[in-house]
């Protein structure tokens, strides 16, 4: 797992909270001082909270599981979505869809029909249809892309979810508890941590810090998948060197 430095949190700007009237109090065990009315927050405790997360992160994915990216603010967008394409995970940065969790048999039949009807449009299966239709067609599949692009390739619901800004993506964290999905958030000093699990102390706003955290979480994602196809790889040697010993034992009879 990638080294976390408070000299490189301290670059990327992670410690600038809001103005301190904007505070919230339950953020108030990871604020270290007030600076021309602007909180600043304890890098060590950054530190601390990422390090953590990283290694859940990391542990989740290598065991098989999946973790949903979700940073929809203007800042997050382009950041989290360049941060995990190069890795291969799944994300939400338009837009979060409603019920995305919580109705996730409906949103699954959404994922598969748009997969479906792609796959249609490449084989040329949208032939029979007349212009007017195949037109249309692909409206639909380029409108609901702008949405769905991130997830489909999703096909369960994630074990955990990342989250930039739990204070605006508050329903996302609402839909994990009521799922029992884990919540990993960057949380900022006008956010409430509560619903959290795994909570990253940071600047919320600044492209500089979201990049910083996406970019680590990302890597311990890659991390965990690399392990996961390793241990694959692993099972399917043992499997095969168990079957060739069962078929040379089998002809000796």
């Amino acid at each position: 797992m990638q080294e976390i430095s408070l000299q490189a949190l301290l670059e990327a700007g992670c410690h600038f909270g809001h103005k301190a009237e904007r505070w919230n109090p339950k953020a108030a065990s990871f604020i270290y001082t007030k600076k021309d009315g602007i909180h600043i927050i304890d890098l060590a405790k950054t530190k601390a909270g990422l390090e953590s997360a990283l290694e859940y992160i990391k542990g989740i994915v290598a065991a098989g599981g999946e973790v949903l990216f979700v940073g929809t603010k203007r800042q997050a967008a382009g950041v989290v979505k360049e941060a995990v394409e190069k890795v291969g995970a799944p994300y939400l940065t338009h837009r979060w869809i409603g019920g995305f969790l919580t109705n996730w048999d409906a949103v699954h039949k959404n994922i598969e029909k748009i997969n479906r009807l792609t796959e249609e449009q490449k084989t040329g299966a949208w032939k029979k249809f007349p212009k007017h239709e195949r037109t249309k067609l692909a409206h639909y599949l380029e409108r609901i892309k702008v949405f769905y692009g991130g997830v489909l390739d999703l096909n369960k619901l994630p074990e955990a979810v990342f989250i930039v800004d739990v204070r605006k993506e508050d329903s996302v964290v609402r839909e994990a508890k009521r799922t029992k999905i884990t919540v990993v958030g960057l949380v900022d000093t006008n956010s409430d941590p509560t619903g959290v699990d795994y909570v990253i102390p940071a600047n919320d706003d600044a492209v500089g810090s979201i990049k910083f955290i996406a970019d680590a979480v990302a890597w311990a994602y890659k991390e965990g998948k690399e392990t996961r196809e390793k241990d694959l790889a692993k099972e399917a040697k043992r499997a095969e060197i168990a079957t060739s010993k069962a078929a040379k034992e089998k002809k000796t009879e």
